[in-house]
């Protein structure tokens, strides 16, 4: 298992060197660029650009695995939609030129004027296409358990088993509501654990928020070998907090 950086939030205004200086200080093996941050690392890079990017974190150990987009499949307006989809084909593509492992996407609604199982089934639909075109290329794609309503874990298992494809995974997001009247998150867990492709954590020393305990060792049980990212605020001292965050992970991994 091995733990990474969300720009969002602490990184947000992060460039690429500052990102890699950071995380080799902190001791983080990796990052996820969330899209219109400070790092610039976007769909608008030459291919000469993306070469400088790639061999930056390849020279410096530190991987950069996926893109964090804000692509989203739920509209009822199909040319928003399409717009989407071929927005995600396009990262990608950026992924790919970026030696990257995979490019996260998200539902973000549901809608009060759709039918419910109509904005599922198109959420799922979606994701099996850019699932495919991401497997032409090696790309891993990554759908977020994340927005009003679509961060439900029974919603987000109907939407995966729609898409039905064995490159449409989740990016498990740790969410407040999906613990038990006993505090354990096992029955949310257990509904998407064989299509976790990546695991977003926040504040660890948080209990009371997540048991983000429990869900590292049923991680580790099951022979989990990707990413948990760190998602959390800023700080004036952000290296001290990621270095203590690393310490508290390690201890949590046992």
């Amino acid at each position: 298992m091995k733990l990474g950086l969300v720009t969002y939030q602490m990184a947000q205004e992060w460039d690429v060197d500052t990102i890699i200086s950071n995380c080799s200080e902190a001791g983080f093996d990796g990052v996820e660029l969330r899209t219109t941050h400070g790092h610039g690392v976007e769909e608008t890079l030459s291919k000469t650009e993306r070469k400088e990017v790639r061999k930056k974190f390849e020279d410096s150990g530190i991987r950069a695995y996926g893109l964090g987009t804000a692509f989203e499949f739920h509209s009822p307006d199909q040319s928003e939609l399409r717009e989407n989809i071929e927005g995600t084909k396009r990262h990608v593509d950026l992924a790919v030129d970026l030696g990257m492992e995979g490019v996260k996407v998200r539902p973000n609604a549901i809608l009060d004027d759709v039918p419910e199982e109509t904005t599922l089934e198109q959420i799922g639909v979606s994701m099996r296409e850019v699932a495919a075109a991401g497997a032409d290329q090696g790309i891993a794609l990554w759908l977020e358990v994340h927005g009003g309503g679509t961060c439900r874990v029974d919603r987000m298992r109907k939407i995966i088993d729609i898409a039905d494809h064995p490159n449409a995974l989740v990016t498990f997001n740790c969410n407040e509501g999906e613990t038990d009247d006993e505090g354990s998150c096992r029955g949310a867990y257990d509904l998407l654990k064989h299509k976790i492709g990546c695991v977003h954590i926040q504040e660890l020393w948080d209990s009371a928020r997540y048991p983000y305990r429990e869900v590292l060792q049923f991680l580790k049980s099951d022979g989990y070998k990707g990413w948990t990212s760190y998602e959390g605020p800023g700080s004036s001292d952000p290296v001290l907090v990621m270095r203590c965050y690393r310490k508290i992970w390690e201890l949590m991994l046992g």
